[in-house]
């Protein structure tokens, strides 16, 4: 683990371990949503070096998935249709910026309880530093591009919350839940905003 990860974990709420079947039943759910949402964005007309590194994303996601499925002993249930996602490069791109980030902020805390699985807190953060150098261009480049990345941003941002409170519906969670989504609401907001996807 590196001395950035362990700084970040330093400063991560720690849970109970009466909440690890909690996180990792939410791993599960949404490792499988994100190796669905990868797939479908292959589907997409996009430059070979993004398509080549969603390839290895999605081996990455199916790797992390079948992790979790041995651990809880049981498997995702499978879905019929895969979830739509954005044509356009600068909207998908925040979306799966979005997500992995998210995701980033719940490895920490798994990995703060479970520090075995520092794999997975690495390959998040891979993911999430790749999509910020895609942004990152995307921001410095057309204006048209940047201006749909900062419009897709601000949409995808207030479903937040919602999509927060999803992940932590858990009882046990529940006396935790004020000060996990102040913590990762801002920890998200202030990288959105220095990417210069949110105005400060």
């Amino acid at each position: 683990m590196t001395s950035a990860m362990s700084h970040h974990l330093a400063k991560a709420l720690r849970l109970p371990p009466e909440c690890e079947p909690a996180l990792l039943e939410r791993f599960l759910k949404a490792e499988a949503m994100a190796l669905w949402t990868v797939r479908s964005a292959q589907l997409q007309d996009l430059p070979p070096n993004i398509q080549a590194f969603l390839r290895k994303h999605e081996e990455d996601e199916q790797n992390h998935l079948a992790q979790f499925e041995a651990m809880i002993g049981h498997q995702s249930h499978e879905r019929e249709r895969l979830p739509s996602v954005p044509r356009q490069w600068p909207v998908l791109a925040v979306q799966l910026y979005g997500y992995e980030s998210l995701g980033l902020e719940f490895a920490k805390l798994l990995v703060a309880m479970r520090p075995d699985l520092a794999d997975i807190l690495e390959d998040e953060a891979t993911h999430v530093k790749f999509f910020e150098r895609e942004i990152r261009q995307i921001i410095a480049g057309e204006a048209a591009a940047a201006d749909q990345a900062r419009v897709s941003a601000r949409a995808w941002w207030r479903k937040v919350p919602l999509t927060l409170g999803r992940y932590m519906e858990a009882p046990v969670l529940n006396p935790f839940r004020p000060e996990l989504a102040l913590r990762i609401l801002g920890t998200m907001e202030q990288r959105f905003t220095e990417m210069g996807l949110l105005r400060k």
